[in-house]
């Protein structure tokens, strides 16, 4: 009787250990007495500051559009800059952090924000071609914001049309976590001027909306490890481990018998 006490106690705790729970599963959860209120208001990011490999939308305009046809690629427009031709008329930033403008030749913009990189293009263009009475504008964008995701999202290279977008709208792009990817331990691999680095961010903490990681950059790679549940093979529910359990025990009845009869 007490062998079969032990024997039931212990699929029970198999059963029940090794299943998914809310803890696992739910996003931006309230620990240890620190609520969604507490954290206050959610601040937006710093200005982001262009790496290597971003592409940027550049246009120039005047009254007289004719004077800056130029320096804008034949046929752009609007719409046209986010989509595939951009990657033909937009400028991309090389490994030594420069675009080639039209006329005024390389240009460095690394490590400066979208608003510092309008005011040199139009800091030079006034200098070199315009005087202050062509009432010259310039637009800079950045070509959407692209990132890729692998492992338990599926991978991908993906292309928000958006300034900023936190992990959670990126990951909903992609599809969002299978139930056995792990939530409390997402990799953003981050690029930076010396190279790459690996962050680490926990989804399941509503604290993480404070994280510095809470916010993805242009070029991030998004990596999402399997549950150890995963790569033991275990169930992802109580009945799934019920049922390998029982084929498990089958087999092991099966050899038992046979191997007796021999």
């Amino acid at each position: 009787m007490n062998k079969y006490f032990v024997f039931v106690y212990l699929i029970f705790c198999v059963l029940f250990s090794s299943c998914l729970t809310n803890r696992d599963l739910v996003y931006l959860q309230e620990r240890d007495g620190i609520t969604a209120e507490d954290l206050g208001l959610i601040e937006q990011p710093k200005p982001y500051r262009v790496q290597v490999n971003d592409m940027l939308s550049i246009r120039v305009k005047a009254l007289d559009q004719e004077l800056v046809s130029m320096f804008n690629p034949v046929g752009e427009s609007e719409s046209g800059n986010q989509s595939g031709g951009l990657y033909f008329n937009g400028f991309t930033v090389d490994m030594h952090g420069n675009i080639e403008f039209p006329v005024l030749g390389k240009m460095n913009v690394l490590g400066f924000t979208i608003a510092e990189i309008k005011e040199k293009v139009e800091a030079e263009l006034l200098k070199q071609y315009f005087k202050e009475t062509a009432e010259i504008f310039v637009t800079v964008k950045l070509a959407g914001l692209k990132y890729t995701t692998i492992g338990e999202i599926g991978s991908g290279v993906h292309t928000l049309l958006q300034d900023r977008v936190n992990i959670v709208e990126a990951l909903a792009n992609a599809g969002d976590i299978s139930e056995t990817g792990d939530r409390k331990d997402i990799l953003i691999i981050r690029q930076y001027p010396e190279g790459q680095r690996i962050h680490h961010i926990d989804l399941t903490d509503v604290k993480a909306m404070k994280s510095p990681y809470y916010y993805i950059e242009p070029n991030d790679i998004i990596l999402v490890k399997p549950l150890k549940r995963k790569a033991l093979g275990a169930g992802q529910t109580a009945m799934q481990n019920l049922a390998t359990i029982s084929s498990l025990v089958s087999l092991l009845v099966s050899t038992y018998f046979l191997t007796r009869n021999l």
